[in-house]
């Protein structure tokens, strides 16, 4: 579906805003210059289409109407979207941002405060929960869904099942979490298929470690909750009472081995045993293959036979990388175009997980998305972006998935990240078309929601909360009671989303963006007296079909004029004779085309130019 772009005339957001300078490309290495690997404005690294366009929901806040917003309040005072929100306009909608798969977050079964005894689920303790809602990373059934999220709690796998084939016949694809590395502490599965041993059911729970243990305990230890956790405030949580019975008391998630975590560890989860004993210098016992791995892999097949098409896998480093050079393969035998997204921290060990732990893709977090988190803070420089490329993604760049937003990271709109939507578009502009692996998008991100407001557990902190039942005011304005048209939304978000709209179904279409070569121009432009190299970044993405040239502006009140230059050897890399005329099409505004452009980078602004012979 081609995508139906605004003139620039529309635009407010300096988009693409043009002024009096004068754009021109200037030859300035001779013609026997030609590229190698050596040169230091681009890599060897052969491109491959790995442009897929994510866009994540918590799903238990994606389609609720409800506007209370009652710090701790509970699902029936703040609502809670179900599955059956997610209709066919939203996902329409959805595919009209330009999006190719939507991440579904937070389906599996956790454990919550809300009573579901009268649907045959045990009540959970508000001493080992996180929020009225719960936390989804604490599952309690690895093979159930929810209930938080059926019209009939009953029904709640089926109501599943017929948003994945709704998303399908809508033309996107299915990706859910896949929590590894823990569980909750009241674990317990009721819907595991008949003759599967549940998680710890004939474990050796006299010693702290054991192969085809599935859980670490501290033997002669009972478990104690940490001291001062207030579950909600001045209100009492269901069965809280500061004690929890869990004797021997067993390893809390974060790799805490004591039986006594503190009330800032991810002491409402226990962590999952793969074989390495963590006690004994971490020591693997892999000779056979572990229980938990096999009844890891046994739920991966579980969920890849309801057709879902891939895993976000939460906090995959702390899980050995043997486990997932054995499980990824295991599944692709299932269903070869399964995805394997790894949530993942650790740059130093970003290749072994693609390479040896067969990941598609993994987070770029600590690089891409910390480098640009700066710039838009006003805190850092473009120098950020070259060392991502130069050196942590270099040679995995296909692999990287590239984000501003997601549900552990601070809304950009929030006082505690930029205070300013506008900052996301050279920003996501840089996320969406540095390279070619995939981009993702977060509810709400499009129209700015800043997360104001302190939910109850989550606190003020500038996320929107995925502990407790909460409406998302700015994108409810969006879904406008389930139109999903965007119709409550103000001019300045109906622009932004917009631009969302413009530059992600641009990415997903671009043959330039999916499947080119990068070459970054900051050298070429440096000396230009208006080219602040610290703020502005300028690169060319081509193929022999498609070459297009990228100009961002970072500063939040400072336009600049510089006159960007094109060096002749990347003239002939991209297969352009230096020595004829060419027309230049700004495609985030769909400006006409021109021969000479009179740029003008406006503050916080992105242009991307489609290079074509002049006719």
């Amino acid at each position: 579906m081609k995508y139906l772009l605004l003139p620039a005339a529309a635009l407010s957001l300096g988009l693409a805003a043009f002024g009096l300078s004068s754009f021109t490309l200037q030859p300035s290495v001779s013609v026997a210059e030609t590229f190698a690997p050596s040169d230091p404005n681009t890599t060897d690294e052969q491109p491959q289409d790995h442009k897929l366009v994510i866009y994540q929901m918590m799903t238990r806040l994606f389609g609720n109407k409800t506007a209370v917003n009652k710090p701790y309040g509970t699902l029936q005072e703040n609502g809670v979207g179900k599955f059956n929100d997610i209709t066919g306009p939203a996902l329409q909608a959805i595919k009209k941002l330009g999006a190719s798969h939507v991440w579904y977050t937070g389906v599996i079964e956790h454990a919550t405060m809300t009573d579901y005894t009268k649907q045959g689920i045990a009540l959970d303790d508000a001493d080992v929960v996180k929020g009225r809602a719960g936390s989804p990373y604490a599952i309690k059934d690895y093979y159930d869904v929810n209930p938080d999220l059926a019209v009939d709690v009953k029904n709640r796998m089926r109501e599943f099942e017929d948003l994945v084939k709704r998303t399908h016949d809508n033309g996107l694809k299915v990706i859910i979490d896949f929590v590894p590395n823990h569980v909750a502490r009241t674990y317990k599965s009721d819907a595991h298929p008949a003759g599967v041993a549940d998680l710890g059911e004939k474990d050796d729970k006299n010693v702290a470690f054991a192969p085809n243990n599935n859980f670490y305990y501290l033997p002669g230890k009972p478990f104690v909750v940490p001291a001062g956790y207030n579950p909600l405030g001045t209100l009492k949580g269901p069965r809280e009472d500061g004690k929890f019975q869990e004797n021997p008391a067993k390893a809390t998630g974060n790799d805490v081995f004591s039986e006594a975590p503190k009330v800032d560890d991810w002491f409402e989860t226990i962590k999952l045993n793969y074989g390495v004993d963590y006690q004994n210098g971490r020591k693997k016992h892999f000779e056979q293959t572990p229980d938990t791995w096999l009844k890891m892999r046994d739920i991966l097949i579980f969920w890849a036979k309801k057709d879902v098409d891939g895993f976000r896998c939460d906090m995959a480093e702390m899980v050995p990388v043997e486990f997932w050079a054995w499980v990824i393969p295991e599944l692709k035998k299932v269903n070869p175009k399964l995805v394997f997204i790894g949530e993942a921290y650790d740059a130093k060990t970003y290749k072994m997980y693609i390479e040896q732990g067969h990941f598609d893709y993994l987070y770029d977090k600590v690089g891409l998305y910390d480098g640009l988190r700066r710039l838009m803070r006003g805190e850092g420089t473009t120098e950020d972006i070259t060392k991502v490329w130069k050196e942590e993604s270099r040679g995995i760049a296909n692999h990287m998935l590239r984000f501003l937003e997601n549900h552990d990271e601070q809304r950009i709109a929030s006082k505690d990240f930029a205070g300013n939507p506008r900052a996301a578009i050279p920003a996501m502009t840089v996320s969406a078309t540095l390279a070619t692996g995939p981009v993702m998008l977060y509810f709400g991100q499009d129209v700015g929601e800043p997360a104001h407001g302190s939910e109850g557990f989550s606190g003020e902190d500038g996320r929107t909360t995925i502990f407790d039942y909460w409406g998302v005011p700015e994108h409810q304005k969006w879904m406008n009671g389930g139109k999903f048209d965007g119709g409550r939304l103000s001019p300045e978000q109906r622009q932004l989303h917009d631009f969302y709209a413009r530059l992600l179904t641009l990415t997903s279409q671009s043959d330039a963006i999916r499947r080119g070569r990068f070459y970054e121009l900051q050298d070429a432009n440096n000396l230009d007296a208006q080219y602040n190299q610290r703020q502005l970044y300028t690169y060319v993405r081509y193929t022999g079909k498609q070459k297009l040239l990228i100009v961002v502006n970072f500063s939040p009140d400072k336009t600049y004029r510089p006159t960007i230059r094109i060096p002749q050897n990347v003239m002939q890399l991209m297969g352009l004779n230096p020595q004829q005329f060419y027309t230049y099409s700004e495609l985030l505004s769909q400006a006409p085309a021109v021969e000479t452009l009179n740029l003008t980078l406006a503050p916080q602004s992105a242009y991307i130019f489609e290079i074509n012979p002049k006719k």
